[in-house]
């Protein structure tokens, strides 16, 4: 029996809708009701716990349709769902259809037997024969525009119009995707909201698309006028029905439906529950210095504007930093927050807005910047929609992250890429906080920060999304008190609930500590099978590594089933410092990874740096295109004295571990030899010294140039084994700036083209016998699993959250099957071909 679900803020008017529903259906139809909360003083509201109850009261494998009024209450049934399983996930729908209309016709179609999908369907029409009585046209007003248009100038405007079906709407990543595409193209680009009758606004301003509030069902008008207006229009078109490449996390660990709290819950304070878990420790405060900023009048207007352009820069290469290591640490889907945030520094508008100020009224760039982000902000607090007020954080982490730099505001300066201001603590430690931006929480050290609780902040806000992903227990919207707690005090938390005990007794400590028993006998069971080997079923094994930027990856990795490390991008040691990392700092943090893995194997890439990884102090040329210019190997073989330091702590730490060494960015058999000549020659110096090291290590390089393609076979003879870097890889063998937005859409690890070096380099290495691996984002792609497989690596290494659903499918298929896959896959003739032959093959 089809389930049904009203969410609404008053309880009253759902349980009258509940009421009329019945009666229409003669008790047919599973009905319940999620309204109202707790409150006396304010019963309006909803609450994400009560959707998840009534879900679970009417949940069947025939599926759940939710219903809800406004507001809060899509957003407390979004983050309800996310305490399902995937695979109940799936069978809740969240409909869009108005409460009362939608809510009957949903019921009477269900209860005559229809299939969900058709029950659903009626919901949404549901005001239509109310409105054919009263003669009213429903079709918006921008219905009769699709296609095309010619304006005043004799330019030809063309527009489509398209639906929004990915679960959450046009939120932070898929609009980054969708500003970061309509950018490519010279044409001018609007859209607007036909399901909402709003303006229209610019497709390549990133704050502009959020005003859209775009969600699942919503049908979108896009319009480009200009020369290549048809191949803008497409491009838009086929990101929006590919669901902007959203997929469904597989999600180790899961969130646990809520477990009861036995004792009595006196003493406790209330927030709002962000992120599922249980933590007890001692507290510590985090307090962000406020920046102050005064206006004054400027003359030389040119220098003012450079030094703003100058600190949006090295913003965004902070924010490029951040984004490459949330990768590793939060998975691609949540790093990906931080495109947006990279968008935001080049939102025309806003710039547009902040050179006025500066140029026509003289302002100062920090008053100039200041004014125009803050004005954006209280734009953003005035709509009603939760999750843009929620938005606001991202954007006030951007403003700061700018001001500091333009002011020169320093509280403290990090010398090490483990930690972040004053964030972590020396000991674990629950943090509190009155808030935490996105890349603050990005930064946090789940060993050291065993829980957060903020007195602001949403349980659907960017930081809480980091939070959960990050494993961390999270309460939000604490009252003012916890600010001010004892510094030596003792806090529980129950991220479920959002409860909070502050020096707990006994009994409460004792059924918290039974909770989260619980809780992690439940997860150990899931990820069980995850610490299997990778075998499918007719024998064949590939072992399965994760890439990793630093200690604090390295249990997660093993957490999620690492069998070694393919990649440490030892390049994130080097990042938000002001100088290199001392041999002595490198050795004990390549000695403290490898104690965690232990007897498992360590890949240590040496510094890889230029193209997307500036350095500053490292005194990198300003190169017109950087990915083509001094990086890696050829960076570290003319700075001995940087690349000396770290070969000397690989050997250090390497006695008793599987330690290798791997070089970038190798193009020539020259470079791989003068590369093995320096630490010849560190070796030497090390046995003269009498220090120890594995005489044995492995060395191996990446194949990342279609150079090193073309001669592995002499490569071959000068190493142990290949790592196959397919992000590089794929923009050099397709000659586009993996960066550039015009060309992005060419680097595509799926293109047949790299796929042929992927097989190029496996036969070469097979007839050296040596071994070869993978360690690019295309192995963190649920569809490249036959491929990888089939093209017969020995090894991949990827995101370690991606390797749990990368072992199951790899237990799902025989080698044969995904050799034949392969074969098919190599002569197809683009990368969406071979794509759709893996979708179908699945």
């Amino acid at each position: 029996m089809i389930g049904i679900v009203i969410v609404s803020h008053s309880k009253q008017l759902a349980e009258g809708v509940r009421e009329l529903a019945a009666q229409m259906t003669q008790g047919k139809v599973s009905l319940s009701v999620a309204a109202g909360i707790d409150d006396p003083e304010n019963p309006l509201g909803t609450d994400a716990m009560q959707v998840y109850e009534a879900i679970s009261s009417v949940y069947s494998d025939e599926g759940v349709i939710v219903l809800m009024d406004l507001g809060s209450a899509l957003m407390s049934a979004e983050m309800a769902l996310e305490f399902f399983p995937d695979e109940q996930q799936q069978k809740v729908h969240l409909c869009e259809a108005p409460i009362v209309e939608g809510t009957i016709a949903a019921a009477v179609a269900a209860a005559s037997g229809t299939s969900i999908e058709q029950a659903i369907a009626e919901a949404r029409g549901a005001l239509q024969a109310k409105a054919t009585q009263l003669s009213v046209n429903t079709s918006s007003s921008f219905a009769s525009n699709q296609g095309q248009r010619t304006n005043d100038q004799g330019q030809t405007t063309k527009e489509i119009h398209v639906t929004i079906r990915n679960r959450l709407g046009l939120h932070a990543r898929p609009a980054s995707k969708f500003v970061s595409t309509a950018a490519r193209f010279q044409s001018q680009i609007l859209v607007s909201n036909i399901t909402r009758q709003t303006e229209a606004v610019r497709a390549d301003s990133i704050n502009q698309i959020a005003t859209l509030v775009a969600r699942q069902g919503h049908q979108l008008a896009i319009a480009a006028t200009g020369a290549d207006a048809d191949e803008a229009l497409s491009a838009l078109q086929a990101l929006v029905d590919s669901n902007f490449d959203e997929q469904e996390d597989t999600p180790p660990p899961p969130l646990s439906p809520p477990l009861s709290l036995s004792p009595s819950p006196h003493h406790f304070i209330q927030g709002i529950p962000a992120s599922s878990g249980i933590a007890i420790a001692r507290v510590y405060y985090h307090t962000t210095e406020p920046i102050h900023v005064q206006q004054y009048h400027v003359e030389d207007v040119e220098t003012e504007w450079q030094r703003l352009r100058v600190a949006i820069q090295i913003s965004k290469e902070e924010i490029q930093s951040l984004l490459s290591q949330a990768c590793t640490q939060i998975g691609d889907a949540e790093a990906a927050i931080f495109d947006a945030h990279l968008l935001f520094l080049e939102d025309p508008v806003l710039l547009e807005a902040v050179h006025q100020r500066i140029f026509q009224q003289y302002q100062n760039a920090e008053a100039a910047w200041q004014a125009v982000v803050e004005e954006l902000v209280n734009n953003y607090r005035t709509f009603e929609d939760p999750y843009l007020q929620d938005r606001v954080a991202d954007i006030v982490d951007v403003e700061q992250r700018v001001l500091r730099l333009l002011t020169g505001f320093q509280s403290h300066i990090s010398t090490s890429s483990f930690s972040s201001d004053n964030l972590n603590p020396s000991e674990p430690a629950i943090l509190i906080a009155s808030d935490l931006s996105p890349s603050q929480t990005a930064r946090l050290d789940p060993t050291k920060v065993l829980g957060i609780c903020t007195t602001s902040g949403s349980a659907i806000s960017h930081s809480a999304i980091i939070a959960r992903r990050l494993g961390i227990p999270a309460i939000v919207g604490l009252p003012e008190e916890v600010m001010h707690l004892s510094r030596d005090a003792i806090a529980a938390l129950d991220g479920d609930s959002g409860r909070m005990w502050v020096n707990p007794e006994s009994d409460v400590v004792n059924a918290l500590e039974a909770k989260r028993n619980t809780q992690q006998a439940v997860r150990q069971e899931a990820l069980a099978t995850v610490l299997s080997p990778a075998v499918t079923q007719d024998g064949r094994r590939i072992d399965v590594f994760a890439n990793i930027t630093g200690i604090t990856d390295t249990e997660e990795a093993l957490r999620f089933g690492a069998e070694g490390v393919g990649l440490f991008r030892t390049e994130f040691l080097y990042m938000e410092r002001i100088s290199p990392p001392s041999e002595e700092e490198q050795e004990l943090i390549y000695l403290r990874v490898a104690q965690q893995l232990g007897n498992r194997p360590l890949i240590i890439r040496t510094l890889d740096v230029g193209g997307d990884k500036p350095i500053s102090y490292l005194n990198l040329l300003s190169e017109s295109n950087s990915f083509l210019g001094w990086r890696g190997i050829r960076y570290c073989l003319d700075n001995p004295e940087i690349f000396k330091p770290q070969l000397r702590a690989i050997l250090k730490a390497s006695p008793g571990y599987q330690m290798k060494i791997m070089f970038p960015m190798i193009a020539t058999v020259e470079e791989i030899r003068a590369a093995k000549a320096i630490l010849a020659e560190v070796q030497s110096e090390l046995r003269q010294e009498g220090v120890p090291f594995d005489e044995e290590m492995e060395v191996g390089i990446m194949v990342e140039v279609p150079s090193a393609v073309a001669i592995a076979d002499k490569l071959a003879a000068e190493v142990d084994f290949f790592s196959i870097g397919t992000n590089d890889l794929s923009q050099y063998v397709m000659a586009a700036d993996r960066t550039h937005p015009l060309v992005a859409d060419l680097v595509d690890a799926f293109h047949p083209a790299v796929l042929r070096m992927v097989q190029q380099t496996v036969r070469a290495a097979r007839t050296a016998g040596i071994w070869v691996g993978l360690c690019g984002e295309l192995a963190s792609d649920p569809l490249s699993t036959s491929l990888l497989l089939g093209l017969g690596l020995n090894e991949v290494s990827l995101n370690p959250r991606s390797i749990p659903a990368f072992k199951h499918a790899i237990g799902q298929m025989t080698a044969a099957q995904a050799e034949a896959i392969v074969a098919s896959a190599l002569q197809q003739d683009s990368a969406q071909k071979v794509r759709e032959l893996l979708a179908q093959a699945q």
